[in-house]
């Protein structure tokens, strides 16, 4: 959902009220470590412009001996502006109870692929991590759009593999959700197979949510996946 033009992503779900308050990923069978159940006020997804929110993510701090390891998890608030913030949609994420220590910071979203740091992170002498222009772990782990570095979106199923053909492929279950037999139709409300975050789940037509699992992957070789670079 970011817009090279506008230099910010786009906030369509928070606009048509369609962001829960609580965050999505427990329900959908992620395990927190040390989180879960965040949950944010009607008044903070009221705010608008740059720093209105865009979605919920995950936060993972993963152990700098080990980083497939995750030492700490929990859910914070992506803002168009590309910050990470806490539940009231200003202050630093916050992870109480985790020791000062370098970590391996991963971030994670419903329907694209997450990315982490090249390296363990300080965060007693770096709070401020930025995986926007900084370094990342593994190879084509963002895409470039503008000159900023984007996460990969149409991860329908959350396994950490972009496909558009095959088995397990993204592209299915989005004509599942607007109906089978009816390719036309659209689906509205906060679902992971709106790839575009307009709030509308699309097969065919102008928008679509297809579409953009196929250029991912790579549109002239539709039997391509792409993997998740996390450690």
């Amino acid at each position: 959902c970011y817009d090279a033009n506008a230099g910010l992503m786009h906030d369509s779900l928070r606009a048509q009220g369609l962001l829960p308050l609580t965050e999505p990923y427990t329900n959908a069978g992620y395990v927190a470590v040390g989180g879960g159940g965040e949950t944010t006020v009607p008044a903070v997804l009221a705010v608008q412009g740059p720093t209105a929110v865009v979605d919920w993510v995950i936060i993972e701090l993963r152990s700098a001996s080990d980083a497939s390891v995750v030492s700490a998890s929990r859910c914070a608030l992506l803002r168009r502006d590309g910050h990470v913030v806490e539940v009231d949609g200003t202050s630093p994420v916050s992870f109480s109870g985790s020791p000062e220590a370098p970590y391996t910071v991963v971030v994670r979203h419903r329907n694209h692929l997450g990315v982490a740091t090249a390296t363990a992170v300080d965060l007693s002498v770096n709070p401020m991590v930025n995986l926007i222009t900084g370094p990342t772990f593994g190879t084509g782990a963002t895409k470039n759009v503008g000159g900023q570095n984007v996460l990969w979106a149409g991860d329908t199923f959350m396994d950490g593999v972009l496909r558009y053909v095959g088995s397990a492929n993204d592209r299915d279950p989005i004509l599942l959700r607007v109906g089978g037999t009816t390719p036309n139709s659209s689906f509205s409300g906060y679902y992971p197979e709106d790839v575009n975050m307009d709030g509308r789940v699309r097969y065919v037509g102008a928008g679509n949510d297809r579409d953009p699992v196929l250029v991912n992957v790579g549109n002239l070789v539709p039997n391509s996946v792409r993997v998740e670079q996390l450690p």
